[in-house]
């Protein structure tokens, strides 16, 4: 495992963190969607209060490390690496405390297929060698969703939960999976859901113990966490090339495991 200032240079040099590839203009816009109560940015979720735009940018500059001055309006935002370390060891003790129970229930998703499946595949082979049972719900469920014309269905690889579409898993920020999956199991819900969009933003919703990634563009589950209804969010870049990830998930693993 890489020490933390290691950790900290490779997550600026593969931009996970750091001088990150989403600009400032698309986070704001998405910020703004947000405040205005877009569902598509909800991501699953429902609010205990209003949140003004002014709010969410201060939120994001607090939890994922973007430029705080609302005069910053285009070119160049970031993600505090010092935030992701600490989100990734605080994820950490989180997965390592379901561990330690007999027979843990660990439902892993990902709408990030190119990126954070990475993460997520080796994250589900620990927890399955610790004894966790990797829940796999309404495998084969399609539907057709709003943005898109044909069926799209659950399939999952080595416990990872992903939409497929004719063979090719994509990219989804969609709830509805999570929500299915979670109705399929009739109230016998996991004890933690590893997951990111909307896939952990209906499992928090429904009051499902939820840790999360996040990119500085999606600004529902870092609210959702400010609410209580996600446990940990981990900023970072949620689509850089696969190998980039293997440090950040070496000391997730090596952490989960440390505690145990």
């Amino acid at each position: 495992m890489l020490s933390r200032d290691d950790l900290r240079e490779h997550l600026v040099y593969t931009r996970i963190s750091g001088d990150v590839a989403t600009s400032r203009e698309n986070n704001l816009d998405h910020y703004s969607s947000l405040a205005n109560g877009d569902p598509y940015y909800m991501l699953g979720l429902t609010y205990d209060q209003p949140w003004p735009y002014r709010d969410i940018l201060a939120l994001m500059a607090k939890s994922a490390g973007v430029v705080s001055d609302p005069d910053h309006r285009w070119g160049q935002d970031t993600i505090d690496p010092d935030l992701t370390i600490d989100a990734i060891d605080a994820m950490a003790e989180r997965i390592a405390s379901v561990l330690s129970r007999d027979h843990p229930r660990v439902l892993f998703a990902t709408g990030h297929p190119t990126g954070l499946l990475a993460i997520h595949m080796p994250l589900a082979r620990l927890c399955a060698e610790r004894g966790a049972l990797l829940m796999t719900p309404a495998e084969g469920w399609t539907y057709v969703g709003s943005n898109f014309g044909r069926p799209r269905g659950i399939r999952y690889m080595e416990g990872v939960a992903m939409l497929d579409d004719r063979g090719g898993f994509v990219h989804t920020h969609d709830a509805a999976p999570m929500r299915y999956m979670l109705g399929e199991l009739n109230g016998d819900k996991p004890d933690l859901v590893i997951a990111d969009h909307g896939w952990a933003g209906a499992a928090g919703e429904a009051g499902v113990p939820t840790v999360a990634f996040a990119d500085s563009n999606d600004p529902g589950l870092f609210v959702g966490e400010a609410e209580g209804k996600l446990d940990v969010v981990v900023p970072l870049d949620d689509n850089v090339l696969p190998r980039y990830y293997a440090p950040l998930t070496d000391r997730l693993v090596t952490q989960v495991s440390r505690a145990l």
